[in-house]
């Protein structure tokens, strides 16, 4: 028996930020690659979908840079220490080089034959770094150790877009503060050339960025005023010069020549890519609203195309002509997701809060963005100190019908609320705005909840929202007497409730909809939903309730509860008592939608810990002491598509549905069992390379000649049946579904590809069997047509037999001959008893 994988933690393909570093574009500019947290990722360009998921590394990857030498390979850095080179057509490591040191910047210039550049931190000194040269060892063997350094800069910047590298790699150019530094490599010179900190008009010189020209001895910095400088005949300390170029009205963030260096390309803040042709400052092109700052910009070899990279984890392709062309959309990171992670009931993705007054969602298997839904309706300004709008809160009904959402504008004395209900619109898929309703409560809200029934009938879908103002409201759709309005329901205020003037702080419905619980403050209150009348209370001081859910399936008697002051209560409905208790600082408690069991996390000596449970019984199934070391403030339960096959009882909660959780640095995560392997290979891809159609010239050209033989056969009633052997031989797999260039030699491959095609005498196929009793039945002198009959009908009847995999036993001739003459007898005798 196999012992079940151990769960391990891993990032999600939206987890990791693209903007680490730039990314670069293959070759024939067909793909893009660039690093997503531990991963290096490989983007279609014409489809924009996910082909490759490189993992391999142990933390964030800092560089990604193609090999000048072959074009099929990438090298990438990380923070574990390690540069890997990597096959990444086929997403296969190749070596895996250990340095030994932090890695934070990556550079491989086509002058240096077997040596890499990079920027580690200078030992012995903190927030001091070094641009060194790796020499790469070309010994056999995949893990090597890559310990000859030295020293071209000291004194640099830690940001990969600080250093840039000459033409021809002659020189290597960094910047830092308000500093620039030439190093050149053949004269063994270095050139130091500074800027004043702060100017007469108050501008700010520091330097932010660098490019340097791919055919003349000209560089471009950017800088933290907006200004851009070209520096030329810096090859002399004294008689070097500079012009400016200036449109940014704030921090130059990234800067990149064209190909032949005709355009200089610049991105800040302002979410505008400027192009500057000829560096003239009168002839500059624009491509505006680009939806978030440019952190990165990466030209293709060809100019086809350059792509700018942007904080929220957005990635956009555009044209030569400077024209969008697509935009490829991971997990936007807000800055705060206050509308928690939240499942749509249609389609399985997760629902957060995206762009500021947006709501995004989020597509776990693909890992990006399906669309985007504009809550709010108003323009963004991005400027700090701004009270604007904001999405806080969101809830789906059971089927996705309907959605709740509130917005606030977070005022001193008198604050902004909107509730809005959305009823989903099957001809335009999207969600459509029903009600508006402003002000709901007098204060914040803190909490909603659907009443989580069938919606076939209108009466019994319900929406409850609690607030600071002391109350709890319950909303009910009513019908639209006026003949001029454009929807015929609406949301109205049925109920309104509280306890003692205690502020509500949650909500949920039972798994029948019959009860609902409403938290005020360190109270439990339970109302019957049919009447609004107060059932019970549940109480457990000190310390205010911080999560209520209701136990499912046949743990529905049961209520859980947390509170701030660390404990975990269990109440029974039925005796109106505490179950069990738990000393357990909880921040986040999931009850699984699906089954009975109940996910909490705790935080505890600056890590997280998970807990699984069952509310009738007080001992966790499952436990994962230091899930990370970040604090998880979000988690999610998501249904999957088939249930997983578990190999162990405590693994079965995992079964039906998938745990994500999101920390407080913003990473979305998840559990799960399987290889690294599995884990990053889809099914539905593992299957596409298995059963689609093949990848080689030698296999495409099989393939059709097979179609066409099968088509040929099918048409003249023959039964074609295929050799399992044949079909499985592992010499045919590997030549037909390998790359050429990592297939072994013609000479080693021919004996073994020949002896898989033939097939062992004693292995006869089923036309062979049938062949040989249609001639022994020729030779035979009695044979009548009769029998004749009777062997066809034996073929047809033994051949779907084979094809199901089970081989009929072979009769010798001796025995054939008998059954033969046993057919001859005339037994019509018997009939007369």
């Amino acid at each position: 028996m196999v012992a079940p994988a151990a769960l391990r933690v891993v990032r999600c393909g939206g987890g990791g930020t693209l903007h680490g570093t730039r990314a670069v574009f293959s070759a024939d500019s067909k793909y893009l690659l660039c690093a997503s947290g531990d991963f290096v990722k490989m983007y279609s360009l014409a489809t924009e979908e996910t082909l490759q998921l490189m993992g391999g590394h142990a933390d964030l990857v800092t560089g990604v840079q193609l090999n000048p030498h072959n074009h099929m390979q990438l090298y990438s850095s990380s923070l574990d220490g390690s540069i890997k080179l990597w096959d990444f057509m086929d997403g296969i490591p190749i070596k895996t080089f250990t340095v030994g040191s932090r890695l934070l910047a990556l550079y491989t210039p086509a002058s240096s034959e077997d040596s890499v550049f990079v920027v580690i931190p200078k030992r012995g000194e903190r927030d001091t770094f070094q641009l060194v040269s790796v020499k790469l060892t070309k010994a056999a063997g995949q893990d090597l150790e890559a310990k000859e350094l030295s020293v071209v800069l000291d004194g640099v910047d830690a940001s990969p877009k600080c250093t840039a590298f000459g033409r021809e790699g002659e020189y290597v150019a960094s910047v830092k503060e308000f500093t620039l530094q030439v190093y050149f490599f053949k004269r063994k010179q270095l050139n130091r050339f500074s800027v004043r900190a702060v100017k007469m008009k108050g501008g700010n010189n520091r330097f932010t960025c660098i490019a340097c020209h791919p055919r003349e001895d000209c560089i471009a910095t950017g800088h933290a005023d907006g200004k851009i400088r070209l520096w030329r005949n810096f090859h002399h300390k004294k008689e070097y010069t500079f012009s400016t170029l200036h449109w940014h009205h704030d921090t130059v963030k990234d800067l990149a020549f064209s190909v032949e260096g005709s355009s200089l390309l610049s991105g800040g803040v302002e979410s505008v890519l400027v192009l500057w042709h000829n560096e003239s400052h009168c002839q500059k092109d624009f491509l505006p609203r680009l939806g978030s700052a440019i952190e990165y910009i990466s030209m293709s070899p060809d100019g086809a195309f350059c792509c700018t990279l942007h904080p929220d984890n957005r990635i956009t392709i555009i044209n030569s002509n400077l024209r969008f062309s697509k935009s490829i959309q991971g997990l936007i990171k807000s800055t705060d997701v206050k509308t928690g992670l939240v499942v749509d009931p249609r389609t399985k993705a997760l629902v957060l809060n995206g762009e500021p007054g947006h709501l995004q969602f989020y597509c776990l298997q693909s890992d990006q963005q399906l669309f985007s839904l504009d809550i709010v309706q108003r323009q963004y300004v991005h400027q700090a100190g701004l009270n604007q709008a904001d999405l806080v809160k969101v809830a789906f009904s059971a089927q996705g019908k309907w959605l709740a959402t509130v917005e606030e504008r977070e005022e001193v004395t008198d604050p902004e609320l909107q509730l809005k209900l959305w009823l989903y619109d099957e001809e335009t898929q999207s969600f459509k705005l029903n009600t508006r309703i402003n002000m709901p409560h007098e204060d914040h809200i803190t909490d909603m909840c659907f009443r989580d029934m069938d919606e076939l009938e209108d009466d019994s879908l319900i929406l409850v929202t609690t607030g600071k103002d002391c109350v709890f409201k319950v909303w009910v759709m009513v019908e639209d007497t006026d003949p001029e309005a454009q929807q015929s329901v609406s949301w109205s205020c049925d109920f309104v409730g509280s306890y003692h003037n205690y502020q509500a702080t949650n909500c949920c419905f039972s798994e029948d909809g019959s009860l609902l619980a409403v938290s005020f403050e360190e109270t439990v209150t339970v109302w019957d939903s049919a009447t609004w009348d107060l059932k019970c209370t549940f109480c457990h001081p000190p310390g205010k309730i911080r999560n209520i859910c209701f136990g499912r399936l046949t743990c529905s008697k049961y209520l859980i509860g947390t509170t701030d002051h660390g404990f975990l209560c269990c109440w029974n409905l039925l005796s109106c008592a505490l179950e069990w208790s738990a000393h357990l600082n909880v921040l986040v408690l999931q009850p699984d939608p699906l089954s009975e069991y109940i996910a909490a996390v705790s935080w505890l000596s600056k890590e997280s810990s998970l807990f699984v449970f069952k509310p009738n019984e007080p001992r966790p199934i499952y436990i994962q002491r230091n899930l990370c070391k970040e604090k998880i403030q979000l988690a999610a339960f998501v249904p999957r598509d088939e249930p997983e096959t578990t190999g162990s009882e405590k693994y079965l909660w995992l079964r039906r549905s998938q745990l994500f959780f999101l920390t407080d640095t913003q990473e979305l995560m998840t559990l799960s069992a399987k290889s690294l392997e599995e884990r990053l290979t889809p099914s539905s891809k593992q299957l596409a390379v298995e059963e689609s159609l093949p990848v080689t010239p030698f296999s495409l050209l099989l393939g059709k000649h097979g179609r066409q033989q099968a088509q040929e056969d099918t048409g003249l009633g023959k039964l074609v049946v295929h050799s399992k052997h044949e079909q499985e031989s592992p010499a045919v797999k590997e030549l037909l579904h390998t790359p050429a260039h990592v297939l072994p030699s013609a000479s080693f491959l021919c004996p073994i590809f020949i002896n898989s095609l033939l097939i062992s005498k004693e292995n006869k196929s089923a036309e062979e069997v049938a062949d040989e009793v249609e001639m022994e039945s020729e030779k035979t002198e009695d044979d009548s047509d009769e029998e004749g009959d009777v062997t066809e009908m034996e073929q047809e009847d033994t051949s779907p037999v084979e094809l199901l995999g089970e081989m009929t036993c072979k009769l010798s001739k001796a025995q054939e001959k008998e059954l033969r003459k046993l057919r001859k007898m005339d037994y019509s005798w018997i009939s007369a008893f």
